[in-house]
């Protein structure tokens, strides 16, 4: 982007930034995947109890592979041969993490996390559990308001997902939400996190590039 087009999402980043903070969450804006892995480090402790929710820019960025070869105890839900019982484990240990490692659908420069799951487990954990919630997002995951928040959702992350996942809904063929009754629906609980009430508990890295759904 030309210097004019960065210096505006440079504004909209400090927007959402400052209004994190309002909300009793931290922000921080990263330019690229060295830089994130770094803040990682900074804020998290070596040997800390870490997991993770589903989320593509996590792959993206590499913070799956670089949490697997450092020194933290992760409870690694993408683990090859893992059964679904062992997978619910990983689950309900997350509760008791000290770090809890998410994107997030849509973050509005109001300060606000907005999260649709299909089963829950992402966002109960970002709601309560795990001591501390690292939210890892893309510059294209800012909004202007919870109304452009559901229609990212429904219009992006939603059917993407439903695409990536092989479900048979009419998103995944569609290409944007119909609030189907599918069996093999995606879109089941709806999460907005306006404030924290634990201050820094949650903290928000923006990486200056887009990433996920």
């Amino acid at each position: 982007m030309d210097k004019n087009t960065e210096w505006v999402m440079d504004q909209k980043v400090q927007r959402t930034i400052e209004s994190l903070e309002k909300n009793n969450m931290e922000g921080y804006y990263v330019k690229n995947e060295a830089e994130l892995l770094q803040k990682i480090k900074e804020l998290i402790d070596e040997r800390a109890t870490v997991t993770v929710g589903g989320s593509m820019s996590l792959f993206e960025t590499g913070v799956i592979d670089f949490l697997r070869k450092e020194d933290y105890n992760f409870l690694d839900r993408y683990e090859k041969g893992l059964s679904k019982e062992d997978i619910k484990e990983i689950y309900r240990k997350s509760f008791s993490a000290d770090a809890y490692f998410t994107s997030t659908n849509a973050i509005t420069e109001n300060g606000e996390l907005y999260n649709v799951d299909g089963t829950g487990n992402r966002v109960a954990a970002m709601i309560y559990g795990p001591d501390t919630v690292i939210v890892v997002a893309g510059i294209n995951k800012i909004v202007k308001n919870v109304d452009e928040a559901i229609e990212r959702n429904r219009r992006m992350a939603a059917p993407a997902n439903a695409k990536r996942l092989n479900k048979k809904t009419p998103c995944a063929n569609l290409g944007y939400c119909t609030d189907c009754n599918s069996p093999e629906r995606i879109c089941n609980d709806y999460v907005l996190i306006r404030r924290q009430g634990i201050k820094g508990r949650i903290k928000v890295i923006l990486v200056g590039k887009s990433l996920g759904y």
